[in-house]
C-alpha cells in the first residue's frame, strides 16, 4: 500500500521489443498481499508513474478491514483504482469520499497533503473482499509546490472503449482518441482493460513510455507469454498488441512522458529536490497539527503513522 514504498521487485531484461520485465515482490501485511512492481531496482519509473501496488486479492471476516492510519505526501497525485471492494478516504483538505470498483480517486499532494484510508464500516459488518491498484504519479517540477487537490470521479464519467472481446475503460490522460475527464499535469495514460481468451489490444503508440501490467490471467507481445503479477515496459516507437491467453486477462496499461528532471523517493515523498524531503521529513515529525506544514485530516485524526527509527536511517534515493 501507499504508505510504505520499501520491497524492491526483481527486474529483468528481456528481448529487443521489451526494455523491461519486472516481477513484483509480494509481502503480506496480515492477511492480505501486496505487490509491488514500482520502484524496481533496474526500473523506477514508467513516465510519471513512480509507484505501483497491486493490493489483494484478498478477503475478509466479518469485523475486519484494512486501516491505513493518516500519513502525509509531497510531490505527487495518488490514484486508487478498484477491481473489487471498496475505500473510505478522508484528507487534510476536508474530502471525505467513499470509492468503489470501477471509479477513480486523484489526490494531487503538491506542497502537502495527509490522508486515510479504512475499510467502513458497513463493510466491516459482513464479509468482504478487496482487490485494486494503487499508484503515485510525480508531479511536474511547475507544479511540485502547488495547493493540494483532490478529485473523485464516478464509473460512468470515465471513456469506455468495447469491442468484439475487449472492454477497456481509461483512467487518466489521453489515448486512443480519447481523453478522461481526470485532471493530468503531464502527459499521461492509465487504463483498465479486459480481454476475452483470444483477444488483442493494442497499446498507445503516441507515449514515450509504455507499460503493462497483467492482473489476471495471461498475454503474449510479441511471441512471448507473460502471466499475471508481471509489469513488461516496451521500447518507444514499436508498434505492439497483447492478445490474452486461453483464460482471458485483465491488465493494466500505464506511461506518458518521461521526466524533465531527476526525482528523489523516500518513504511517502516524491520530489525533485531532497532537501524538500528533509523539510516535509521534520514537519511530520514535529507533529504540530495546528501550525505545522501538515494537519490530520477532519473525522480521522486520533492517530497517524510515525516515522520509525528503522525507516529514518534510510536516505532518499534517486528514481531514473
Amino acid at each position: 500500500m501507499s504508505w510504505n514504498p520499501t520491497q524492491s521487485p526483481e527486474s529483468l531484461s528481456h528481448n529487443t521489443a521489451l526494455d523491461t520485465l519486472i516481477i513484483p515482490r509480494a509481502r503480506d501485511l496480515g492477511g492480505f498481499e501486496v505487490r509491488r512492481a514500482l520502484p524496481s531496482s533496474k526500473r523506477q519509473l514508467v513516465g510519471p508513474f513512480i509507484f505501483f501496488d497491486q493490493v489483494g486479492p484478498a478477503e475478509f471476516l466479518t469485523g475486519d478491514g484494512i486501516d491505513v492510519r493518516p500519513h502525509p505526501h509531497i510531490g505527487l497525485g495518488t490514484v486508487t483504482y478498484l477491481y473489487q471492494g471498496e475505500f473510505e478516504h478522508r484528507d487534510s483538505l476536508g474530502t471525505h469520499q467513499m470509492i468503489y470498483p470501477g471509479e477513480v480517486n486523484w489526490m494531487v499532494a503538491g506542497r502537502g497533503v495527509t490522508h486515510s484510508e479504512r475499510t467502513s464500516q458497513k463493510t466491516r459488518d459482513k464479509k468482504h473482499r478487496l482487490f485494486g491498484i494503487q499508484t503515485w504519479i510525480a508531479l511536474p517540477e511547475a507544479h511540485e509546490d502547488m495547493a493540494p487537490d483532490f478529485e473523485h470521479h464516478k464509473q460512468g464519467a470515465l471513456p469506455h472503449f468495447q469491442d468484439q472481446g475487449v472492454s477497456a475503460r481509461l483512467i487518466l490522460g489521453s489515448a486512443y482518441g480519447e481523453t478522461s475527464p481526470v485532471t493530468m499535469l503531464s502527459e499521461t495514460f492509465y487504463l483498465d482493460v479486459r480481454l476475452d481468451p483470444g483477444a488483442s489490444f493494442p497499446l498507445p503508440d503516441d507515449h514515450e513510455d509504455r507499460g503493462v501490467y497483467v492482473t489476471q490471467g495471461s498475454v503474449e507481445i510479441a511471441g512471448d507469454t507473460f502471466t499475471q503479477g508481471r509489469m513488461m515496459v516496451f521500447r518507444p516507437g514499436d508498434p505492439l498488441s497483447v492478445k490474452a491467453g486461453p483464460q482471458g486477462a485483465r491488465l493494466m496499461l500505464l506511461g506518458g512522458a518521461t521526466l524533465n528532471q531527476e526525482r528523489y523517493i523516500w518513504w511517502n515523498f516524491v520530489s525533485s529536490s531532497k532537501e524538500k524531503i528533509e523539510a516535509a521529513t521534520r514537519e511530520w515529525k514535529t507533529a504540530d497539527w495546528a501550525k505545522g506544514a501538515f494537519h490530520l485530516p477532519l473525522g480521522d485524526d486520533q492517530e497517524f503513522i510515525p516515522i520509525s527509527d528503522e525507516l529514518e536511517r534510510t536516505r532518499p534515493r534517486r528514481a531514473r
